[in-house]
C-alpha cells in the first residue's frame, strides 16, 4: 500500500504516516504507532472514537490493523498536511501563506466539528489534544479534526467526568485538567484548547516559546488581550477593514474560549453563533486570570 514506505508525510511522538494507495487508486495517510505506546489504549481511544463520526470536518478512518504489537491507522489523506505549517510567522516562505477569510473558514470549520464532537454524536467525544498540528487540511483548505488517542467518550447527560490524570498537549491544556480546584472536566475543556488555537491563528506565533524564560515570557493570551484592549493591530502588515474585523472577531471568541473557569467559557454551539454573527454584539471578555502555568506542568502532559 505504501510502496514500501516511500513517501513518509509526517513523524511525531505517535509515530510515523506515510503516503499510500489502495487498488481503487484512492490516496491515504497510513499512520504506523510506535510500538512502545503502552498496551494499545490511546490506539483503541482513536478507534472506538473515530468509527462513531461522520462530519465533514472530522477525519475519515478508512480501516486498522492492530496484530500484536503491529498497530496501523488508514485514514483519508489530506493534501495540504496541517494547519500549524501555515500560521506560524517563522516557517519557511516556501510555505503557502493563507488568506484571512481562509483562516476564518478554517476557524468555523473546526468550530463545527467540535460541536458535532459534543453534540451530534450518539455518544459524546471528548477530544482532549485540539492543536493545530492535529487540525489536517484537504485540498480546499478544509479543515477535519484528527488524532483520537487522547479522546475520552461520555454519555451526553453527563456534562462532568472524572479523570485520573491529566491529558493534552502543553500550551492548550485547560486549567481544570492540571487543578480541579477550577472546576470539572468536560467538553469546555475542549473549548479551551480550541480558543487557544484561534489566538494563534491570529498572532500568527505558537503560545508557547520553548526557550523563553520564565521570567521573561509574556503570557500569549494577555499579549493579545494587551493588543485588543488598546486597539493595536492584531496583525503584522496593513490590513484591509474586513481583514481587520476578522482578526478581531477571531480574537474577542478566542478570548471567551480561554476563561480560566469552564462556567465563562462558550459551548462550542455559542462559538459558531459569534464567529458569523454581528460583529456589533460581541463583548470584548474579562482578561484571562492565569499567569502561564505551563511552565511547572508535568512532561506527562506533552502528546
Amino acid at each position: 500500500m505504501t510502496n514500501n514506505f516511500e513517501v513518509k508525510l509526517g513523524q511525531g511522538g505517535y509515530g510515523v504516516v506515510y503516503k499510500g494507495k489502495l487498488l481503487n487508486d484512492r490516496l491515504v495517510a497510513v499512520k504506523i504507532l510506535n510500538a512502545s505506546k503502552g498496551n494499545g489504549e490511546e490506539f483503541m481511544n482513536e478507534v472506538s472514537s473515530i468509527t462513531k463520526t461522520s462530519h465533514i470536518n472530522v477525519v475519515a478512518l478508512l480501516g486498522f490493523c492492530f496484530d500484536g504489537r503491529k498497530k496501523v491507522l488508514i485514514y483519508e489523506l489530506m493534501s495540504n498536511g496541517s494547519l500549524d505549517k501555515f500560521i506560524y510567522n517563522n516557517q519557511s516562505e516556501a510555505i503557502q501563506s493563507l488568506s484571512w477569510e481562509i483562516l476564518y473558514q478554517i476557524a468555523k470549520g473546526i468550530a463545527r466539528g467540535l460541536e458535532y464532537l459534543h453534540r451530534g454524536c450518539s455518544t459524546r467525544i471528548l477530544h482532549f489534544d485540539i492543536k493545530p498540528h492535529n487540525i489536517l487540511l484537504d485540498e480546499n483548505f478544509c479543515p477535519k479534526i484528527s488524532d483520537f488517542g487522547l479522546a475520552r467518550l461520555c454519555p451526553k447527560k453527563e456534562s462532568i467526568i472524572s479523570m485520573s490524570n491529566a491529558r493534552g498537549t502543553m500550551g492548550y491544556v485547560a486549567p481544570e485538567l492540571w487543578n480541579r480546584n477550577f472546576g470539572g472536566v468536560s467538553h469546555k475543556s475542549d473549548v479551551y484548547s480550541y480558543g487557544m488555537m484561534l489566538l494563534e491563528m491570529v498572532g500568527g506565533r505558537k503560545n508557547i516559546v520553548a526557550d523563553a524564560s520564565h521570567t521573561s515570557e509574556l503570557y500569549f493570551p494577555h499579549w493579545v488581550y494587551k493588543r485588543l484592549d488598546l486597539g493595536t493591530d492584531l496583525i503584522m502588515g496593513e490590513m484591509i477593514a474586513t481583514e481587520d474585523e476578522i482578526a478581531k472577531r477571531m480574537t474577542i471568541v478566542g478570548l471567551w474560549c480561554i476563561q480560566t473557569f469552564p462556567n465563562d467559557r462558550p459551548t462550542m454551539s455559542r462559538v459558531i453563533e459569534m464567529l458569523e454573527g454581528n460583529m456589533n454584539s460581541l463583548e470584548i471578555p474579562p482578561k484571562p486570570l492565569l499567569s502561564s502555568p505551563t511552565r511547572s506542568l508535568p512532561e506527562s502532559l506533552v502528546s
